[in-house]
């Protein structure tokens, strides 16, 4: 998780995605109560990875997969597992959400 928030930092959004989706197939086979909330921290960095490429609807394709991360980032509870460093890197993810305010901060149906 440490790693993914390093990554996040250096705008490596794509390489964040890859580091924690290793760690999320393992959760999510084992059906593991963590797996959702890793899989949202993996689609926040692709959101990013979107806005970055800034491809042809990369703020709608960023808002879709954000909704991911939206709907799973409450399971970062203090009854869980390695509760801080999943805590860190949902707040790395507010934290680049706000800096694109343009793209998130808009009602999306």
């Amino acid at each position: 998780m440490r790693e993914y928030v390093a990554l996040l930092e250096k705008e490596a959004y794509f390489e964040a995605h890859e580091v924690l989706e290793e760690a999320w197939h393992p959760l999510r086979k084992a059906d593991h109560p963590l797996k959702n909330l890793a899989k949202g921290l993996i689609n926040g960095a692709i959101a990013f990875e979107h806005l970055k490429r800034d491809r042809e609807n990369a703020a709608l394709k960023a808002r879709k997969v954000m909704r991911s991360f939206d709907r799973y980032k409450g399971l970062a509870a203090s009854d869980i597992e390695h509760v801080q460093l999943f805590q860190n890197a949902c707040q790395m993810i507010e934290i680049l959400k706000s800096r694109h305010s343009e793209v998130f901060d808009v009602l999306v149906p």
